[in-house]
């Protein structure tokens, strides 16, 4: 017996397939072999009378009535058959067995020769209980004798030739099963071992082992569905290590703002400072203060983002008032570097959106071209129109440039260069996702060593060209 599972399933459906088709097979081939073996007979009966009927005219001339029955007998005799001689009533007058039952033939075969047409009846025999066939035929001797003819024949012998032939099909029938049961058992065996594998396998992975992987080449679905089971394990595996790296990374940006503001908090408690001292350490620990809260807004944002509940306060912006308010937010923290911030921008170019985010973005941007541009460069933030429909914004600078193979997972979220650099590595993760909730795109080309541009293409709404309001900011 079977244990049930789909190894199973699949012979059992296997086999009822072979063998609903092999009944139908047999039941039509074994059903055309009695048609034809009962319609030769008929023919052969039928055939005969057809000849023996074109010399009934010269056969029968002023005989005697006795004469005339034994004329008609051998005339239309036909071998293996009895011939019945029958009143058109269905009386036995004379059979070519010499027996003559007092008896009524009231089979349907009569009535249909009575009728003009050659009347056939399969059944069994009365008092013998012998299968048989009778076809009946009336002929017309003189025009005072008429007769109905009929041929009685057995048919136990091909009916006995048809159960031989039955048995031998039901023992080709199951032959052929018996294969296709041992055939069933390598293809149930050739899905469910792959499978087997695979569920052992993920079963691992659901114990947290996501170092295992699917071994074996296996083709179509389930070759699909081992990629995929490995494919999502090595995900996981890179999602973990992100996560890792993401609190090993924010947990260092956040202690070293508190150690300063508990360092310097400490101190002040203790007293005895003079004032330029005290607002020294009141400066520093309200500097570190804000960059606590923007890793906190930062992270949070992100969150947002990840939950679909960012909200956009959209409204019609002015791309160069926004840009210029960006280099001003930026412009203290270039200097100490005295890198060259350099404006160029097209006039009344409107886009709608909200100006509070597309700031967001923007300031990421040149942030990240101030914190990695050497001394003494330039970074240039320009915008124009593309399209009718569109407009870039370019941010582009000769910093240190990012490798090919850092380009494409830059934008991952928590993914950062240099871990040393300092940041949660969400920046440009939530830059994008920002640009994605206005329609545009963010795109990148960088080539290490030589620097970075960034463009950031949106939709324009010259719509309400007129009714730009800087202010929206």
């Amino acid at each position: 017996m079977i244990k049930k599972g789909m190894r199973r399933q699949i012979v059992l459906h296997y086999i009822l397939v072979v063998f609903v088709a092999l009944l139908l097979v047999e039941t039509i081939f074994l059903l055309s072999i009695r048609t034809y073996y009962y319609n030769s007979i008929y023919s052969k009966i039928t055939t005969h009378i057809s000849v023996a009927e074109t010399l009934v005219k010269y056969e029968f001339s002023g005989d005697s009535s006795q004469a005339q029955l034994q004329k008609l007998l051998r005339l239309f005799n036909v071998e293996f058959t009895e011939l019945e001689v029958l009143t058109l009533k269905g009386d036995i007058i004379t059979s070519s067995t010499g027996f003559q039952p007092d008896r009524t033939i009231t089979t349907s075969d009569v009535p249909e020769a009575v009728g003009g047409s050659i009347g056939r009846w399969v059944g069994r025999q009365a008092g013998t209980n012998e299968n048989v066939m009778a076809v009946s035929k009336m002929v017309q001797i003189t025009a005072h004798d008429t007769y109905v003819l009929r041929y009685l024949t057995s048919m136990e012998g091909v009916n006995s030739n048809l159960l031989n032939l039955t048995l031998l099909s039901i023992g080709i029938g199951v032959a052929v099963l018996t294969i296709v049961l041992l055939l069933s058992f390598g293809l149930a065996n050739s899905i469910v071992r792959p499978l087997n594998n695979i569920r052992a396998v993920s079963a691992q992975m659901a114990k947290g082992k996501f170092t295992t992987r699917i071994k074996g080449d296996y083709r179509y679905e389930i070759g699909e569905l081992a990629s995929t089971l490995n494919y999502m394990a090595d995900e996981i595996v890179r999602s973990n290590q992100i996560k890792d790296d993401f609190i090993s990374s924010i947990s260092h940006e956040l202690r070293t703002p508190l150690t300063s503001i508990k360092g310097w908090s400490e101190t002040l408690v203790s007293g005895g400072y003079d004032p330029e001292e005290t607002k020294l350490g009141v400066g520093i620990i309200s500097r570190e203060s804000d960059r606590l809260i923007g890793l906190v807004e930062e992270i949070l944002d992100f969150s947002k983002l990840q939950q679909n509940q960012m909200k956009l306060s959209m409204g019609q912006v002015d791309i160069k008032v926004l840009l210029q308010e960006t280099l001003l937010n930026i412009w203290a923290k270039a200097e100490k570097k005295r890198i060259h911030l350099q404006l160029e921008c097209e006039e009344a170019i409107f886009i709608k959106g909200d100006a509070n985010r597309l700031k967001q973005v923007f300031l990421n941007l040149v942030d990240n071209a101030v914190k990695f541009s050497p001394e003494d460069s330039s970074i240039v933030l320009s915008a124009e129109r593309l399209s009718g429909t569109e407009m870039a914004v370019t941010v582009r600078d000769s910093g240190i440039g990012i490798s090919e193979a850092h380009l494409s997972r830059v934008r991952d979220r928590f993914f950062q260069v240099d871990a040393l650099n300092g940041g949660t590595g969400l920046g440009l993760a939530i830059s994008q996702q920002i640009v994605e909730l206005h329609n545009g795109k963010l795109e990148m080309d960088s080539e290490l060593g030589k620097g970075t541009q960034v463009t950031v293409i949106l939709p324009l709404d010259d719509s309400q060209q007129g009714n730009a309001r800087p202010g929206n900011l």
